[in-house]
């Protein structure tokens, strides 16, 4: 599906906050609230809006400490090993990535140890595992779940 500035416009109304009204954004972008309505119905059904979430501030509900962890799998076990990995409780994201690590992992845990046993206990254990990496988060001062989407303002 190829988007337009408006289409872009609509997008950059919902990553900001996805609760926005239509009627909300039609005055933003300077159209009917029925146009923004079939434009993210369309958007919707090509894929390219996939959902809406509320953003949860992990600290808040006990998830104190944070990790990116490299993971080496072993060849041939890729899939098995991306299966397993979106099945357990306490990793957010998976990445196939290049470089020295297969795959890259965002993990939230409670505290240390419970870090620990999410590394150890369950991720060393699977099938597949080679070796990791884990790099603790100690502060995020920046992220962002929205897209860079360019409005051309010619």
């Amino acid at each position: 599906m190829k988007l337009d500035d408006t289409d872009r416009a609509i997008l950059q109304a919902l990553q900001k906050d996805a609760r926005t009204p239509f009627s909300e954004i039609a005055r933003q972008i300077d159209m009917s609230s029925a146009t923004v309505h079939d434009r993210v119905n369309r958007m919707e059904e090509a894929g390219v809006i996939t959902g809406y979430h509320a953003n949860v501030d992990p600290k808040k509900v006990s998830l104190g400490i944070s990790a990116f962890v490299g993971l080496r799998v072993e060849q041939g076990r890729e899939k098995d090993t991306l299966k397993k990995l979106e099945t357990i409780d306490g990793i957010q994201e998976v990445h196939l990535t290049t470089g020295s690590w297969d795959v890259m992992v965002r993990v939230y845990a409670e505290d240390a140890d419970s870090l620990r046993e999410l590394m150890f206990d369950t991720v060393a254990q699977m099938d597949g595992f080679a070796r990791s990496q884990t790099m603790v988060v100690l502060g995020s001062p920046f992220e962002s779940e929205e897209l860079p989407l360019a409005i051309d303002d010619q």
